[in-house]
């Protein structure tokens, strides 16, 4: 493939997501790849059209792009009654038929975004201006937000919005983006960051590091 091509075009629903892929982004040397220049575009449908457009808004950079990347939430994408697997399926099957063939690849977030939030990291409570995550971690369960035998919060959003209002901090993009590059990606268990890591490793891994590439 033409070394004139860039890396990696992302698209994804919102600026908080925005925000996310950016900072997981610049830290290469945690996911074991190479340092990749990328642009990053947020749909204007959001998850709907990401799910159901990603298609058509990245045909015109198929031969641009080395590799298209999708992310978007299952919850709020229109068709919740089907598994992450599903519609990544769905959105990639799109994708190879409008040319990008292996070139491209879906994570779906499931529920949302805000269970990349959640893991055990002090990180995550510094974030939110909690004291302490154990302490963070009860108050949720105190009302009713955190089931005690679960690793993360089944609605994940909403545990993240009660958290903040009550240390009356507005939410942000930029909460989003501080926790992707401080919180270890091998702490965070969430399948979507799994696969994320799997999809960088196959296209910008160690075997790529003597590659120079436009940007």
């Amino acid at each position: 493939m033409s070394n004139s091509k860039k890396d990696l075009v992302v698209l994804v629903p919102g600026n908080d997501d925005k925000a996310a892929v950016e900072g997981l982004l610049q830290r290469h040397a945690s996911f074991g790849i190479r340092q990749v220049a990328y642009t990053l575009y947020i749909h204007s449908d959001r998850d709907p059209g990401c799910r159901l457009r990603a298609h058509d808004f990245l045909r015109p950079f198929v031969n641009h792009f080395r590799h298209a990347l999708v992310l978007f939430d299952r919850e709020g994408c229109g068709r919740e009654d089907l598994s992450r697997e599903q519609l990544e399926q769905e959105v990639t099957t799109r994708l190879r038929q409008n040319g990008w063939q292996e070139r491209a690849a879906v994570v779906v977030l499931d529920p949302e975004l805000e269970v990349w939030v959640w893991s055990d990291s002090p990180e995550v409570a510094r974030a939110l201006r909690w004291q302490g995550f154990k302490q963070l971690r009860e108050w949720l369960q105190n009302q009713n937000l955190w089931q005690a035998a679960t690793p993360k919060p089944a609605k994940p959003k909403a545990a993240m919005e009660a958290a903040l209002r009550h240390v009356r901090r507005p939410r942000s993009s930029a909460i989003f983006r501080r926790l992707a590059e401080n919180v270890s990606v091998t702490r965070c268990a969430d399948p979507a960051v799994g696969a994320l890591r799997e999809h960088l490793q196959k296209w910008y891994g160690q075997e790529h590091f003597g590659e120079t590439w436009v940007t």
